[in-house]
């Protein structure tokens, strides 16, 4: 009797590990199609609908100057011009791949010849051309655009605001006053070849040393930097040329790159997600620049 129940559970045994490795293949075999499914899966550049959790690349763009002009209302408005350069998207990032979402712009062309050995090939396995700088936004999935999409000033709307970060000038060494706004020493009085010195830098023998991060003369200038907020004043799609009210980091010929406000977010109903494509039977050269909307209203007389 007890030999004849033995056997009974070891068949028992058998039979239900079979069945759970059968399950479990089947299991594993579903997540690895619906895995291969994703790993090649096709992106399709075409126009979507962007919601409120929506996030669209940027772009890189060379800063040409400053200058001013004068709005309809006779307002005077500091300018940057910023121009993006044949920008385009030369990887794109994936959360299957890479893990994560992302896509990486290229702007201006640059000779083979300039170019590092492990640069060209990643041009060349791509498929796009030879870029002069390259810079990595990340977006989310539904912002994703297929390898080789052109981004042109029409991703960006007149109006809206825009972050733009940058290096700034290298401006050397320099002292307390300059890189810090020290108001200095007495310019007479008992202040002996010591006018613009920083004055006393701690304590007495406790602690006995300066602290670290301590505002001292050193070098300044020359690091990323970001201005936040930077309102688009005007576009010119001909020239592929954004107008800009106010200042940006660099020094003219410098690459800056523009992403949309963090905190001034702009109506998602006016931009073009995720980019802007270009009808086919449109040509850029005949383009009108575009000007944002200052209303009907003169400011000048509404103060009054």
């Amino acid at each position: 009797m007890a030999a004849a129940s033995r056997n009974l559970i070891s068949h028992l045994r058998i039979l239900l590990s079979s069945t759970v490795s059968e399950t479990q293949f089947r299991t594993f075999s579903a997540c690895s199609s619906q895995v291969e499914e994703l790993r090649t899966r096709i992106i399709e550049g075409k126009p979507a609908i962007m919601t409120p959790n929506s996030k669209r690349t940027g772009a890189i763009a060379v800063k040409c100057g400053m200058t001013a002009l004068w709005d309809k209302w006779g307002e005077r408005v500091p300018i940057t011009i910023l121009w993006l350069d044949d920008n385009i998207v030369s990887q794109v990032k994936t959360p299957e791949k890479e893990g994560i979402s992302a896509l990486q712009i290229g702007c201006a062309h640059k000779k083979e010849k300039h170019l590092t050995k492990p640069e060209v090939g990643h041009f060349r396995a791509q498929g796009v051309p030879m870029k002069r700088k390259l810079k990595e936004f990340p977006v989310t999935e539904d912002a994703l655009l297929p390898v080789g999409t052109s981004i042109s000033v029409n991703h960006f709307v007149p109006g809206q605001y825009v972050d733009v970060a940058g290096i700034t000038r290298g401006k050397g060494f320099q002292g307390g006053m300059k890189r810090w706004g020290f108001s200095g020493m007495p310019a007479s009085h008992g202040a002996s070849l010591s006018h613009r010195s920083i004055g006393s830098t701690g304590q007495r023998d406790a602690p006995g040393k300066v602290f670290k991060g301590r505002k001292m003369p050193g070098r300044m200038g020359g690091v990323q930097r970001t201005v936040k907020n930077v309102w688009v004043y005007k576009i010119d799609p001909a020239r592929n040329l954004m107008w800009v009210k106010g200042q940006v980091p660099g020094a003219e010929g410098n690459f800056v790159f523009i992403k949309d406000s963090v905190y001034k977010k702009p109506d998602i109903s006016t931009l073009p997600f995720p980019t802007y494509f270009t009808p086919e039977n449109e040509d850029q050269a005949d383009l009108e620049p575009l000007v944002a909307d200052l209303g009907d209203t003169d400011p000048f007389m509404a103060a009054d």
